[in-house]
């Protein structure tokens, strides 16, 4: 069951995009977002007909600006003839039914403009609850301004028979009952996503049981992370040039060059101003995040906003609880960056991060070596290497060293095999009596 979060003209087209800066707001951040919103908006089909980047000296309880900043902007909507104003800030409901009042067209704020591309790109069962739940949890305060239109059927809340007080009761009661239908769904679908929880908690913990480490890619939206799954494992996984392509959690597991088993976990893209009821819906996909070995988090280096970047999702993943994992960057696209200021660029980005990092070219697969690698570092605590005297009558012991380890080589001498081999050390302690020195 889809859920719309509220009624909107059959094709909006006309779109005029707005970002309103706060005190204290920097220009460059702002316009920044902005520029990202056309690319949200874009992703919804939506023609854009403007942009307008204005600043307000205090924050406002009506228009969240003031109201010849205000004025201004509706000039703006009937001069270009939009149908719909489009905010890069997050409105409360009354914001949004005053703008709606005074502008005369549908507006729409920068989150539910991400709630309509996570509805769009959904494509798993969970996907689809979870998206619907953010939703619902977004229209739920809504609902008010949803039923107008019994109002104007019945000639307005003015006095005389068919008005007043039991003109709004109808309106009203309807109202109870979507609230409660809608508290309903909230609470059934969260129950559903409580099973899907438990369900991804019992494969955990088999993994944990068999002693295989993972590792999430996390990221911004469109850095490159499904690519890097795809290049490392051969996931065959969706990867395109979109925001948001990647709504559902994919786990693929590869062998590393000191032998160790490794879970790589593709994740949702955070993006900066995340709604934190989408944060919150995603929680049991973005557990993989939380409960990984390690984090693998994937830049787009080619990006002026490449930090920035970096950082939301630093917040993002302290918002999740997820601070304090061990984590390696990976400077994806770094091929976009014009070759004369390649090194230097990179060189910066690296000063700024306190974790191992690396440069790579998911599309050009160059690099795959060096993250191979990193893995194998960020693991290192787990194995050691060593050698071994096995006697031949106990070769069961050998062929578990190939299993659950890599061997490097092997000789005989008389009845017994020398072995080297890299073993968890879990394992390895086991086999102490076996130890050479």
């Amino acid at each position: 069951m889809s859920f719309e979060i509220r009624e909107k003209p059959d094709m909006v087209e006309r779109a005029l995009l707005v970002g309103l800066g706060m005190p204290g707001d920097s220009r460059r951040e702002r316009t920044a977002l902005l520029a990202e919103l056309e690319d949200l908006v874009g992703n919804l089909g939506i023609g854009i007909v403007g942009t307008m980047l204005e600043f307000t000296r205090e924050i406002q309880a009506k228009y969240l600006c003031g109201v010849g900043k205000a004025e201004e902007i509706r000039a703006r909507v009937q001069e270009l003839e939009a149908d719909c104003v489009i905010f890069d800030n997050l409105l409360s409901p009354s914001q949004q039914r005053e703008w709606e009042k005074l502008t005369n067209v549908t507006v729409i704020d920068r989150e539910e403009v991400i709630l309509d591309i996570f509805a769009k790109r959904a494509r798993t069962r969970e996907a689809v609850m979870q998206v619907d739940l953010a939703r619902m949890q977004y229209a739920l305060p809504r609902m008010a301004g949803m039923w107008k239109h019994l109002d104007r059927q019945r000639g307005g809340s003015g006095g005389g028979k068919g008005g007043g007080a039991a003109a709004r009761g109808e309106g009203e009661k309807q109202i109870e009952v979507d609230r409660r239908l809608a508290h309903e769904r909230i609470e059934a679908i969260r129950a559903e996503l409580e099973i899907v929880r438990r369900q991804r908690g019992t494969q955990r913990k088999e993994r944990t049981r068999q002693g295989i480490p993972t590792a999430a890619i996390v990221g911004y939206t469109n850095a490159g992370k499904s690519s890097l799954l795809n290049m490392m494992t051969g996931a065959g996984v969706l990867a395109q040039n979109i925001l948001f392509a990647t709504l559902e959690t994919t786990s693929r597991k590869i062998e590393l060059p000191d032998g160790q088993p490794l879970v790589l976990t593709d994740t949702v893209g955070f993006i900066r101003n995340l709604p934190h009821r989408l944060v919150e819906a995603f929680k049991s996909t973005l557990e993989e995040a939380v409960l990984a070995d390690f984090l693998i988090q994937v830049v787009d280096a080619g990006d002026r906003d490449a930090l920035r970047h970096y950082e939301t999702t630093c917040e993002v993943l302290a918002e999740l609880g997820a601070a304090d994992k061990p984590m390696v960057v990976v400077w994806n696209k770094c091929d976009l960056i014009p070759e004369e200021l390649r090194e230097s660029t990179l060189a910066a980005l690296q000063a700024k991060v306190n974790c191992p990092s690396l440069s790579m070219s998911v599309l050009q697969e160059q690099g795959g070596e060096s993250l191979l690698a990193a893995c194998v570092e960020m693991l290192s605590h787990r194995v050691e290497k060593q050698r071994y005297r096995i006697p031949l009558a106990e070769s069961r012991i050998i062929a578990i060293m190939h299993r659950d380890g890599k061997v490097l080589s092997t000789e005989y001498e008389g009845n017994d095999a020398l072995v080297e081999a890299i073993l968890p050390k879990e394992f390895a302690a086991r086999l102490e009596p076996y130890r050479l020195s």
